[in-house]
């Protein structure tokens, strides 16, 4: 068996790296003493888990409060928003998927009454989520910005160059791809649908990925090399997307005022998903749409409502955590 000090390093690896710079050398021998005390302890192990995702949590912004105190509020504040994006970004991930099927399906037939309504309503919440990004946005690439312009660009090169990097590969691929949209060439009907063929185009090359045809390989290789090529590489290029933005947030100095203004768009934006949400199983609950239609919702629809239940709820829990 290894030593009490191999045992103790194993078991704050559980602790976010912040805490363990803090605490490390005070906690292991702690660890050592008792660990020398009492070698096998289920209770002691349990213990240290539990403090080490609580550790986590917090570093993350999702509950409790920073050590320092009143000192830590802000960047506190900043790992709460920056983990408000990341629900953000799964959310809008799943939730475009299934807004596009919506689109598509609109210009081929007549949609049903839930079919519309969420269609509708889907369309106006990703509206107002595009408008409070941008808001929330601007602010935080004008202080990155300077602090690059005034030469304090350390800490900030990679996440930059990881958001950028994402975003070209989202924009180029989503572009490029968007030119396969299935809703092109669709039998119009008395009413035009609510989102503009290019949008839909975009969103619909943007979210190939969230697809059930993963379950199904044989199907699946029928695709073209380079669309699979894309289904595989859009998540890790949005993934660069998002934590380069979630770093740069939290490596940013933020006045109060701008904090407070962010928060106030992190609970409005978590209110406009709740409403997509509420769309979304309504139409999933509708039992009208016949099989074989494009407005029939499958599997892989309801479990995506799930992952964007859970995705919401816990970025509901950093808005308030940002607030207090």
């Amino acid at each position: 068996m290894s030593g009490p000090r191999q045992r103790a390093a194993r078991l704050l690896r559980w602790y976010p790296r912040a805490w363990r710079a803090r605490y490390d050398e005070e906690f292991t021998e702690l660890l050592i003493a008792d660990l020398t005390e009492r070698p096998r302890s289920p209770a002691r192990a349990a213990d240290v888990i539990r403090g080490g995702l609580v550790a986590r949590l917090t570093d993350a912004g999702l509950c409790g409060f920073a050590p320092d105190g009143a000192e830590r509020a802000g960047p506190g504040a900043r790992a709460s928003l920056a983990s408000l994006a990341c629900c953000a970004a799964v959310f809008l991930g799943f939730g475009g998927s299934e807004w596009s099927q919506l689109a598509i399906g609109w210009q081929w037939s007549a949609p049903d009454t839930a079919a519309a309504v969420a269609t509708v309503v889907m369309s106006g919440a990703m509206l107002v989520l595009a408008g409070l990004a941008l808001l929330a946005g601007l602010p935080v690439a004008r202080a990155v910005a300077a602090r690059i312009a005034r030469g304090r660009a350390r800490g900030l090169i990679v996440p930059s160059a990881l958001f950028l990097g994402g975003l070209v590969v989202m924009v180029v691929g989503g572009r490029h791809f968007g030119n396969g949209w299935p809703g092109t060439g669709g039998h119009p009907w008395t009413h035009p649908g609510p989102v503009p063929g290019g949008v839909a185009a975009f969103a619909w090359a943007s979210t190939l990925s969230v697809s059930s045809f993963w379950a199904h390989p044989a199907a699946l290789a029928a695709f073209p090399a380079a669309e699979l090529t894309w289904m595989a590489l859009s998540p890790l290029a949005l993934a660069c997307l998002v934590t380069g933005a979630a770093a740069a947030l939290r490596r940013t100095e933020l006045s109060p005022a701008v904090l407070r203004f962010e928060t106030r768009l992190a609970r409005a934006a978590c209110l406009t998903m709740a409403v997509f949400l509420g769309a979304g199983w309504a139409w999933i609950a509708d039992r009208a749409p016949r099989a074989g239609s494009l407005f029939h919702p499958g599997v892989i629809d309801v479990a995506g409502l799930a992952v964007m239940a859970l995705a919401l709820a816990t970025g509901w829990q950093a808005a308030r955590q940002a607030a207090r």
